[in-house]
């Protein structure tokens, strides 16, 4: 049971969608339901010590898990697929630009910060694909970004946050360390920043 579910983590999180406490019920323990705990327990070692991967309940009231990756390096960079790296680097700059906001932006400020990069919305990216969809979509389905509507906005818009997954996969620390080394600054020259993050 408990290499069938290892396997069964890791081809679901090759989409980085959220695991169910019930598709693992269902898929892999079935009638083993008393022993989930400990199946569930064994598996997340074996993720750990073979893939270096940290299986992570994000909502204790729906049972949902996701894996992080634990090879992180010191740089805040995400060790991943060849294909995956660049979605992966939009990705930090877009968490950095919210951290460095005051960790909520208004989604049309956003857009504007990323055509900045010379990445549009509604435009097909060579290495992004559909931008928009990216963002709005697989981001926020990931976990990696959060977005609330904003009250009595016409037409609607809403903001956009770190998500569970960039909170556990990453750190403000090192966002801020991967802005400063881009802007070519020291991390303290951002103070307010700097104090939030511990760093």
């Amino acid at each position: 049971q408990v290499s069938e579910l290892v396997q069964f983590l890791l081809v679901k999180d090759q989409k980085k969608i959220p695991i169910k406490r019930a598709d693992i019920l269902k898929n892999v323990i079935r009638e083993y339901r008393d022993a989930y705990s400990e199946i569930v327990n064994k598996a997340g070692r074996t993720l750990q010590e073979v893939f270096g991967l940290q299986l992570v309940e994000i909502d204790t009231k729906r049972h949902t898990y996701i894996l992080i990756n634990n090879l992180r390096r010191a740089e805040g960079e995400y060790l991943c697929r060849d294909k995956e790296k660049e979605k992966m680097g939009l990705l930090l700059v877009i968490l950095s630009f919210i951290f460095m906001k005051g960790n909520s932006v208004k989604d049309s400020a956003l857009w504007e910060f990323l055509h900045l990069l010379r990445v549009y919305p509604g435009k097909q990216h060579r290495v992004f694909g559909d931008v928009r969809k990216l963002v709005m979509e697989e981001f926020v389905r990931q976990k990696y970004l959060e977005t609330t509507p904003i009250p009595l906005t016409d037409p609607p818009e809403f903001k956009y946050q770190w998500g569970p997954r960039a909170e556990k996969e990453t750190s403000k620390k090192d966002v801020l360390t991967f802005v400063a080394k881009i802007q070519g600054k020291d991390p303290t020259f951002w103070a307010s920043q700097y104090s939030e993050a511990g760093a």
